[in-house]
């Protein structure tokens, strides 16, 4: 549970320079228990305006939603995380919901700029997976998905309902590099490929693997990857700069576009990446596989937060109730991701759920690079559960991560 009371107003004084943070009114009216979300009279009065990643904010999805719920009208912004929580954090009025990332959530429930979401007004959230209500002894309370999304210890309230997660590892070429090279944080950083290898340009992602790689090679012992002290992002930076310095990197990547193109062309290796852009480049006949860490993976979710003083709630009760029906899985499913609910098994075709969750072979005509017979990389959605390393969350010396940053930018 995220307590705006514990949360650390030094680590979002970056964050919040300069922006207008909103006022959070007296009460939040939420919705009637008895009913799931508003009729679809009153919903056709409403609009739904989201910013996000591409990722969720897919005009397709916010066509069948609108259909779907009846709403008045639905407008997607795609953007990158840091470019939709500077527009939040400014106190914008252009948009009622952002499908963020969990670890981003600090950001904002500081700064009052997002209000909780009642689960009372999910009729699907009966459905949701454990792994979002159930906290795991592996990790303290706060490093954990179920640590980030709930406003309250009875989880009656959420600043953000989960609509896609993942587990994340590293992309490879199989005809250049073997799984035994890939399956480590280590290949990333592996002088061997030196020139070849990628690294994503969000510090939040690429201090935790060099934290990964320097655990394995023995170079530290940092208990939580996505939360290390300033002494060892200290540490970290110093890594990170040498391996620039020497030039390990080919690019330093921030959009799928170019994640794909990079991979596809040979030009990169052996990268950090997205299970989806590993599928686009098999999709394009290109030898492409993610790998399987040892450390194992970074966990993430993403979805809906409502947006102080929108006036538009129940459409975004609505839209975060509509990722959890089942339907909107089967497009971020067949494109490498999961879903939080369970009702995608209702909705999904059997042999496709079979694939993408169960670890079972393909079955039927080829489809995005996938052939008869073949296994998703890294095998069913428990077994990929269980190997984790680390959740994504904010860090408490977020300020000093980003002065280290700079300084491997500019290095």
């Amino acid at each position: 549970m995220i307590d705006k009371d514990e949360l650390s107003r030094r680590g979002l004084l970056k964050a919040t320079t300069g922006m207008a943070a909103l006022a959070l009114g007296a009460g939040t009216p939420f919705m009637n228990s008895r009913r799931a979300y508003a009729a679809a009279s009153d919903l056709a009065k409403q609009q739904l305006r989201t910013i996000g990643l591409s990722v969720t904010v897919q005009e397709r999805i916010l066509a069948e939603f609108k259909a779907k719920s009846g709403v008045g009208s639905t407008t997607g912004t795609a953007a990158t995380f840091p470019d939709a929580q500077t527009k939040i954090l400014s106190g914008s009025k252009d948009y009622d919901c952002w499908e963020t990332i969990a670890e981003r959530l600090p950001a904002v429930v500081q700064t009052n700029n997002v209000e909780p979401v009642p689960s009372s007004a999910l009729k699907n959230w009966a459905n949701i997976r454990d792994t979002f209500t159930k906290p795991s002894g592996k990790w303290d309370k706060r490093a954990q998905i179920t640590g980030q999304i709930w406003a309250d210890d009875a989880q009656t309230k959420l600043w953000m309902v989960p609509a896609v997660y993942n587990y994340d590892s590293i992309g490879y070429n199989p005809n250049v590099v073997s799984a035994e090279e890939a399956n480590t944080w280590t290949a990333i950083f592996d002088k061997k490929w030196k020139g070849k290898s990628g690294l994503n340009t969000d510090p939040l992602i690429a201090f935790g693997q060099a934290v990964l790689c320097m655990n394995s090679l023995g170079l530290s012992d940092v208990k939580n990857p996505g939360n290390p002290s300033a002494k060892e992002m200290d540490e970290a930076a110093k890594f990170l700069i040498s391996k620039k310095k020497d030039g390990q990197f080919r690019a330093l990547w921030g959009d799928f576009g170019e994640l794909v193109n990079l991979l596809a062309s040979g030009e990169m290796v052996v990268c950090d990446a997205w299970q989806p852009a590993v599928m686009a480049v098999k999709a394009q006949g290109k030898p492409c596989k993610y790998a399987v860490p040892k450390e194992g993976y970074r966990a993430w979710a993403i979805g809906p937060s409502l947006i102080t003083g929108s006036p538009n709630k129940e459409a975004v009760y609505a839209h975060a109730d509509y990722w959890l029906s089942g339907p909107p899985g089967i497009t971020v499913s067949e494109q490498g991701y999961y879903s939080p609910t369970t009702n995608i098994k209702n909705v999904f075709p059997a042999d496709k759920y079979a694939f993408w969750y169960e670890g079972k072979p393909w079955k039927g005509a080829p489809e995005r690079g996938i052939k008869e017979g073949d296994l998703r990389d890294g095998g069913s959605l428990e077994t990929r559960a269980a190997n984790v390393a680390y959740w994504h969350q904010w860090p408490d010396e977020y300020d000093h991560l980003i002065q280290k940053w700079d300084e491997f930018l500019s290095a």
